[in-house]
């Protein structure tokens, strides 16, 4: 089966241009009407690429190849970073699904599929059941954004007793302090202005810091368990030292290709891990949009129209830092 379906692509000048794909609808795969998508920085980072942007969809699914079991027409799902796995290999069996050697991840591969765009073409295992009731301009950013900071709270032995850090109130961040509130953690926020702090503590937060990197550690900062880095990607690891308890774990969570300085016998010295982590497997991403139905737990979002001017008008505030604080683009169905 052969579909048709409008997209919008990156190019080399920036702009966002309309387009076409026709795609052959394997066995495996499923067709999906975007009405809304998440705008993340790594649509920044693609932008030049010429590819199909966009990896926060949210749609209803109007075909399915003749192998598809687990959805069906009609259903309305969640699709991001990753457009399809393998299901065999040893990550994939051991619900590391993410790092599946064979998957196609966005920005690497499958360029003619992406989110911004009314369709697109997925892998059956890589769509998630959106919750009955759960708004799709909500649940669009917990397609990256979400999965991206929920995957630390699930994997890596993150515990209601503990104190969790995070540095950067934003798209990230946000989003960080709202689902660690909820799981019970004492959430201890560090930004670099006052101007957060009520925002900041409305969310969940149960500290509130203001601290520049490489500044002194504030007055009466007592060390945390875990720290995720919310905020830019050049991050001064040797300042980070002294926030963190005995062992603890820095997670950094926004894309960088610079190289960064470790302070390796600081970290000998005191046990402490820096932990590199990819967006939610599939289990951790079904249980996040369960979780945050469940809690009523909803990123903050400022809509946009799903075309090329509106696409550009997001991307410009997302650039400018003028977000509050996830974009969702919201195609007009009429």
């Amino acid at each position: 089966m052969s579909i048709t379906f409008d997209v919008f692509r990156g190019s080399p000048e920036g702009r966002i241009l309309a387009a076409q794909v026709t795609r052959t609808l394997e066995h495996n795969e499923v067709f999906i009407e975007t009405t809304h998508s998440g705008v993340c920085g790594t649509d920044e980072h693609c932008l030049k690429l010429g590819c199909v942007l966009g990896h926060e969809g949210i749609g209803i699914i109007k075909a399915v190849g003749a192998g598809v079991q687990s959805v069906q027409v009609g259903d309305r799902v969640g699709f991001g970073f990753t457009h399809s796995i393998c299901g065999t290999c040893e990550e994939c069996a051991s619900g590391w699904d993410q790092y599946c050697a064979h998957a196609k991840r966005y920005g690497y591969h499958d360029h003619d599929n992406g989110s911004f765009g009314h369709g697109a073409v997925w892998d059956e295992k890589c769509v998630y059941q959106i919750p009955e009731g759960y708004d799709s301009v909500h649940a669009a950013p917990l397609m990256c954004a979400g999965a991206s900071v929920w995957e630390i709270f699930m994997q890596y032995g993150v515990r209601a007793t503990d104190r969790v850090g995070v540095m950067g109130v934003g798209g990230l961040g946000h989003v960080a302090i709202k689902l660690a509130a909820a799981l019970g953690c004492t959430v201890v926020v560090l930004s670099n202005t006052e101007a957060k702090r009520q925002e900041a503590l409305d969310y969940g937060a149960s500290e509130f810091y203001v601290y520049k990197s490489g500044g002194a550690v504030p007055e009466g900062f007592q060390p945390v368990k875990h720290l995720l880095l919310c905020g830019s990607g050049q991050v001064d690891f040797p300042a980070l030292i002294p926030l963190m308890a005995t062992r603890g774990s820095i997670y950094p969570l926004t894309a960088t290709r610079t190289p960064a300085s470790v302070p390796l016998a600081a970290l000998f010295l005191r046990g402490i891990k820096v932990q590199g982590s990819l967006v939610a497997s599939r289990n951790n991403l079904r249980s996040l949009l369960a979780f945050a139905a469940q809690k009523k737990i909803t990123p903050t979002t400022m809509t946009f129209p799903m075309t090329p001017a509106g696409i550009e008008d997001a991307m410009q505030t997302l650039r400018e830092g003028k977000m509050r604080y996830r974009g969702v683009l919201v195609r007009d169905m009429q």
